[in-house]
């Protein structure tokens, strides 16, 4: 596996499939913006590129995927949800690309407020989630995630690495000089990521069940990639899905946030 903690890391490779992952675009301890991971996938000729970002990085992740690709190649941008540090930068992108984007249909209307000039590219994915067909005809599951935190929000699992990227799920806020690109201490790690799971999660009920629809994908999953912060492997992974399907969020605590506690 071949990492730079500053530019890009490459997940997972073989003759015909790569999982690249992009991020650090922003200074550490940088209080402007939220850091946010990109990732892309290339299928043969064809690449796949996920929350592609807020206007801020694009870029310069327009600049690490021309290091794999020509960005005509790519194929379908894939938002998990609305928020501008997701897709925002989706009209530059639709520019530079012949790409259609997939999000759900919850946003289809919204995303147009980003100033897209072809809102005919943009094409609504249904609750229930779908399924692509990648060249060789291995799939990416697009897989519900609503409630966590957008009502409208999906995971991504590629079937042929067995990454799963999950959006703000399992997201990371690091202090200056402790980020890490991987997760290697859970317990030290928990820190990072309870404040915002705490307040921005829906309610236990909703983590549960998709924890339940995680673990019960036909292939395991071998590294989870958030959209934020440091990615879950190896027995990572476990841990992570285990704290998930325990955790107290956002309506629990519902009594709480009204009595202006903090959470």
């Amino acid at each position: 596996m071949k990492e730079n903690q500053e530019d890009n890391c490459l997940l997972y490779e073989d003759d015909e499939h790569q999982f690249i992952w992009f991020g650090w675009e922003e200074e550490e301890g940088s209080n402007s913006f939220v850091q946010t991971n990109q990732c892309l996938i290339i299928n043969g000729d064809q690449g796949y590129l996920f929350d592609p970002g807020g206007t801020y990085v694009f870029h310069h992740v327009l600049e690490q995927v021309t290091r794999y690709l020509h960005p005509r190649q790519i194929n379908t941008l894939i938002a998990t949800h609305q928020d501008p540090d997701v897709c925002s930068s989706a009209p530059y992108w639709m520019k530079a690309t012949d790409a259609k984007l997939l999000i759900s249909r919850l946003w289809l209307h919204f995303v147009s407020h980003f100033g897209l000039d072809e809102p005919e590219r943009v094409v609504p994915l249904p609750d229930r989630g779908a399924k692509l067909r990648l060249p060789t005809g291995d799939h990416l599951l697009l897989l519900p995630a609503h409630f966590l935190h957008s009502e409208g929000n999906f995971s991504i699992f590629d079937e042929r690495s067995g990454i799963l990227f999950t959006g703000d799920i399992g997201a990371s806020i690091f202090p200056a000089g402790k980020r890490t690109t991987f997760v290697e201490d859970f317990e030290a790690h928990k820190a990072f990521m309870e404040p915002f799971h705490k307040r921005y999660m829906h309610s236990n009920a909703v983590c549960r069940h998709w924890v339940a629809q995680i673990r019960a994908l036909p292939k395991k999953v071998t590294m989870i990639v958030p959209q934020h912060g440091a990615m879950f492997r190896d027995e990572q992974v476990e841990a992570f899905l285990s704290w998930f399907e325990e955790l107290q969020c956002g309506g629990d605590y519902l009594k709480a946030i009204y009595a202006d506690q903090p959470v």
